[in-house]
């Protein structure tokens, strides 16, 4: 079996679910770290996005026509709850025009073919629209499991003692969903210097194991072994990523637009000479872990504890 590269949560429609009446878990609030250019005014909370996460639910049946093509993977079922958990990224202005500009350059590749791009940056309003990178896949938990979940995954959090990092964008990548529905054009980012993209995926995999979901990033024997024997000649460019067939370093991945056709190998090699010189200096801080069950969202702080 192959193993399968990529785990991007599906549209905002996929994490609705569950009987929406019943109280959520218990969130957990957090600061956004701010980015390098400031404006005049001051950046909204982090808390504020977290409401307004989720577009208002305009069908309850699968309506690909309402979202762009898209076809739902997670189909609404009474008890269960669309989950989530990932690292969350609003870029700033300046950010935001550097990945527009990658965006704009795979738009010009894919000039003439049958593919037709979707941006992620902004939504069909004109509104920002969140970045991430995916701590788990879109999976479902029952009603019952929610605040048992949320509970484990809080206390695991606080005894891995990761502090918040930076990571930067390392190359541009064009990989499907598990069910190959759609075509996601991302940047692979860099492991950051402690480990802490490894060290939480394993802990948000752990913890959805105890409820009997499948992990992300799954490594077969097979790919194992083919892990370690290249591990040697690229761990320097991964900083101080351990060479072990837990390392999932080159995964990690922010999605910056989408289609529902695969591009040909022929375009495939042509989004290869896309510039990203503009995005080496571009730094990625994360300071807490989103958990989105349904279209409730909590906020769970990356702290350190002084030893």
């Amino acid at each position: 079996m192959a193993l399968v590269q990529y785990s991007e949560s599906e549209s905002e429609s996929d994490f609705e679910s569950g009987n929406e009446s019943q109280r959520p878990p218990t969130k957990r609030l957090c600061t956004t770290k701010p980015s390098r250019d400031r404006s005049l005014l001051p950046p909204l909370p982090a808390a504020f996005h977290d409401l307004y996460a989720s577009s208002t639910r305009v069908s309850v049946r699968d309506d690909p026509s309402l979202h762009g093509g898209r076809k739902r993977v997670i189909p609404h079922v009474e008890g269960n709850w669309p989950t989530h958990l990932y690292l969350e990224w609003y870029a700033s202005k300046a950010e935001l025009t550097l990945l527009s500009e990658v965006i704009q350059q795979i738009q010009e590749k894919l000039h003439g073919s049958r593919t037709k791009l979707h941006s992620l940056l902004h939504s069909d309003l004109g509104a920002q629209l969140p970045l991430h990178i995916s701590l788990s896949r879109p999976v479902v938990l029952r009603t019952e499991q929610r605040q048992p979940f949320m509970e484990a995954f809080e206390a695991a959090m606080k005894d891995a003692n990761v502090a918040p990092f930076d990571t930067t964008t390392d190359s541009l990548d064009c990989v499907s969903n598990y069910e190959q529905t759609r075509w996601f054009y991302v940047l692979r980012v860099r492991c950051p210097d402690h480990d802490e993209l490894n060290r939480l995926l394993r802990l948000s995999n752990r913890a959805l194991a105890r409820f009997g979901q499948p992990p992300l990033y799954e490594v077969t024997a097979a790919a194992a072994a083919a892990a370690l024997l290249s591990s040697s000649r690229d761990t320097a460019a991964k900083g101080n990523c351990k060479p072990a067939e837990t390392d999932s370093s080159r995964y990690f991945h922010i999605s910056l637009a989408w289609s529902l056709t695969e591009p040909s190998a022929a375009e495939k090699k042509q989004l290869a000479s896309i510039d990203l010189r503009k995005l080496q200096a571009l730094t990625i801080g994360f300071d807490c872990v989103k958990v989105k069950i349904g279209n409730h969202i909590s906020s769970i702080p990356l702290t350190s504890r002084v030893p």
